[in-house]
């Protein structure tokens, strides 16, 4: 059994107050699985690229044990790519260039060896394709996670709640949930989100930590504090990587154990932000992840007595 990631595999250029990179590695597949990665080692891809895609940067995933088997190479075609500015608060930024290329007619099609998978990840895609990837599956996996963003939310709404009603976990940043629900109290936005069809909603609130609702219970994780924070790009997408990678590894769904997986995300994500792009994703030891998640437990844990 094995933990299955539908994305993107692309290009971006990012600027920071820190500093700009040209073309680099991105997309949210590759920053799912390269974060699920330090969990599972059964991480079965679904992607496009473009033939000016570099073969050194699939043979890093591989090395990173995902199977890129169902990652599609379009001779003659331009990979995706993104270009984005922050701001200096690192928390706005402006997109200065989006080229779709080969996404614009992705057609996502899951090899027979992928489609056992017990655990699906549905990065940032069109709703409808989204739902094309559940409908390729014999069997429904023991938990789906789907994130999305504000641009289905206002072009594609109806694809989207269609999509919602099939998943077991969607997540979305604090501005998504109040465009998606119509409320601006983010507890009030989980109630009327998780009425949609998920069981368990996830409100990234970037440096603020996370939120986890279900219908009677909820969980807060904090953001790390970070002296550097060079790059947000992909942060949430190390998230969910972390996230689904902890799930897959302990194969338990239940609520408790989504908190703790939230911790791993979250520690996960904290690496992503201190480098640009991939970089600090990649070649991390397990020693490093123990003690980044150690970090987060000492955080938060005390003794208090009340009388």
């Amino acid at each position: 059994m094995s933990l299955l990631v539908v994305g993107t595999v692309a290009f971006d250029a990012i600027e920071t107050p820190f500093g700009k990179t040209d073309k680099i590695i991105g997309g949210a597949a590759t920053y799912i699985s390269l974060a699920a990665s330090y969990f599972t080692k059964n991480i079965n891809l679904v992607a496009v690229v473009g033939d000016d895609f570099p073969k050194e940067s699939i043979d890093l995933l591989k090395k990173h044990h995902v199977n890129t088997e169902g990652l599609q190479i379009k001779k003659g075609e331009k990979s995706f790519f993104w270009s984005g500015k922050y701001h200096n608060d690192m928390n706005t930024r402006d997109t200065l260039i989006t080229e779709l290329n080969v996404l614009a007619d992705f057609n996502p099609i899951v090899p027979a060896s992928y489609k056992d998978c017990e655990f699906l990840m549905l990065g940032n895609l069109q709703p409808s394709v989204q739902k094309q990837v559940i409908a390729q599956l014999p069997q429904r996996p023991k938990l789906i996670v789907l994130d999305t963003m504000n641009f289905w939310m206002n072009s594609t709404l109806d694809e989207l709640l269609d999509t919602l009603k099939m998943v077991d976990v969607l997540t979305v940043n604090d501005e998504e949930a109040r465009i998606l629900s119509k409320e601006h109290s983010l507890v009030k936005a989980a109630q009327k989100i998780l009425k949609m069809g998920p069981k368990n909603l996830i409100i990234k609130k970037g440096e603020h930590g996370a939120l986890l609702f279900n219908k009677t219970q909820v969980f807060f994780a904090p953001a790390l504090p970070l002296e550097d924070v060079f790059d947000p790009t992909g942060a949430g997408d190390s998230f969910a990587g972390g996230f689904i990678g902890y799930l897959s590894k302990t194969k338990d769904t239940s609520f408790e154990n989504m908190k703790r997986a939230i911790i791993f995300g979250s520690a996960m994500a904290s690496f992503c932000v201190e480098k640009f792009g991939t970089e600090k994703l990649v070649g991390l030891n397990q020693k490093e992840v123990d003690n980044r998640v150690q970090e987060f437990v000492d955080l938060v844990q005390f003794e208090i007595e009340i009388d």
